[in-house]
């Protein structure tokens, strides 16, 4: 049953971790934890897929609303704060009532939310649902990196994180994908129902596979002012505050680059539409390959080492990037090698920052996780409108991609300070779930 650990792990029921030197998650047999991870990966997929599936479909709405494309390109960014508030929200809520409730309850929003934009008669409507869509969605971001940090702590944590990065590196490359081959069959509004139909299904996967992790004498039900009081003793944490903005700005920099690449490559470099798309292809394999790097790294190295030298060697190649761009230098190459370069760090950054920073309050491991994707978020979609303002050129892209990694760095060594964080990050003793 989902509400169960496992029987082979009975022995352990009054065990806390500090007993057994293991976390929940070690506990598990291997095919247990196998199912686990891979329902935790199908979460984490939901809000990109959410995102960019419709992406296809954008003029096609355009012209069967009648609105303008500035308007319908609104209903993007709410989804976007669907997503950043929704965690907001779930994320004390799964801390107070558990992880489940929240999760199959979110996941259930999105899939009406989802059914309701198949019906949308105008852009007002179709625009409210999306923000229904990205809260709804949020749920399943937000109790996923929860229930990894309620399972596994420290360095298996990170490596966790690296295979879910996987899933989020993927699923932005395949939604456009398939919202084009829905769109050779139907309508803009079948894409709608392909993602009613995707929530369904992994809100059985999770309702059958996921157990409850967050145990009741671990909850926090403290109300409204407690809540304020989590988020409250979160902003006091220098670390954690450091460690998601640098989470955040790493995102801005990745967000410059999907937002500016194709008037770059297309546009200044008159490159066709299926050369960009090989080229957009390359990019996500190397973001993908360097979290997947990561776990080899982590053998070796500390996160936190890792962490600091991702963040050098990334504002080292976003100069040479920013250099090329502006010189010309090495022509589409010398944009294209940085540029990759700069995409691989992102790569190491993005597991690393998330799990030292949750490392730190698994006591409070929603509401942590719920910051930490809301200013992802936040911060991250600043970088979009930037770059537009800049010129949308190779230059203004480097201009922000440089940016987001100089304050990323500068944060990382100022605030955080990697290199005088502990190795490993203890939490208070956790009694497994049965």
């Amino acid at each position: 049953m989902a509400g169960d650990l496992s029987p082979d792990v009975a022995e352990t029921r009054n065990l806390t971790l500090s007993d057994a030197g293991l976390t929940p998650g070690e506990l598990l047999p291997m095919g247990r934890r196998f199912r686990i991870v891979l329902v935790l990966g199908f979460l984490t997929a939901l809000g990109p897929l959410t995102i960019d599936m419709y992406l296809p479909s954008l003029p096609a709405i355009t012209t069967d609303l009648h609105a303008g494309a500035a308007a319908v390109q609104l209903t993007l960014t709410g989804t976007l704060l669907g997503l950043a508030f929704g965690q907001l929200l779930v994320g004390p809520l799964s801390d107070a009532m558990g992880r489940r409730v929240p999760l199959l309850a979110g996941i259930a929003v999105h899939v009406l939310a989802s059914v309701l934009c198949v019906l949308a008669p105008n852009l007002a409507v179709l625009g409210t649902l999306r923000v229904i869509q990205g809260l709804g969605a949020a749920a399943a971001a937000v109790v996923a990196m929860a229930m990894v940090r309620d399972l596994f702590d420290g360095m298996a944590a990170a490596r966790l994180f690296s295979r879910l990065m996987l899933v989020v590196g993927v699923a932005p490359i395949l939604a456009p994908t398939i919202g084009g081959l829905v769109l050779n069959w139907a309508s803009w509004r079948g894409v709608f129902v392909v993602l009613a139909v995707a929530g369904l299904a992994i809100m059985g996967a999770a309702a059958l596979v996921l157990p409850e992790t967050l145990p009741r004498e671990r909850r926090r039900d403290g109300g409204v002012l407690g809540t304020v009081r989590d988020y409250g003793r979160l902003f006091t944490d220098r670390v954690y505050v450091g460690l998601i903005l640098v989470a955040g700005l790493a995102m801005a920099a990745l967000i410059a680059y999907v937002s500016g690449s194709s008037f770059v490559f297309q546009d200044e470099y008159q490159l066709s539409e299926q050369q960009f798309a090989l080229i957009f292809a390359s990019g996500a394999i190397g973001l993908i390959g360097a979290t997947q790097c990561n776990v080899l790294l982590l053998r070796r190295w500390t996160a936190q080492r890792i962490l600091a030298g991702s963040l050098l060697a990334g504002l080292g190649f976003g100069l040479l990037l920013l250099l090329t761009a502006a010189t010309g230098l090495g022509g589409l190459l010398g944009v294209l090698v940085p540029l990759w370069l700069v995409l691989a760090t992102v790569g190491l950054i993005m597991p690393n920052a998330p799990a030292l920073a949750l490392s730190r309050h698994g006591e409070a491991a929603g509401t942590a996780a719920a910051l930490l994707g809301a200013v992802q978020f936040g911060v991250g979609a600043l970088a979009a409108p930037l770059v537009g303002v800049l010129g949308v050129g190779a230059v203004a892209m480097a201009i922000v991609v440089v940016a987001g990694m100089l304050a990323a760095t500068a944060v990382g060594f100022l605030v955080v300070r990697p290199h005088r964080l502990p190795a490993d990050h203890t939490s208070p003793p956790v009694t497994v779930v049965h």
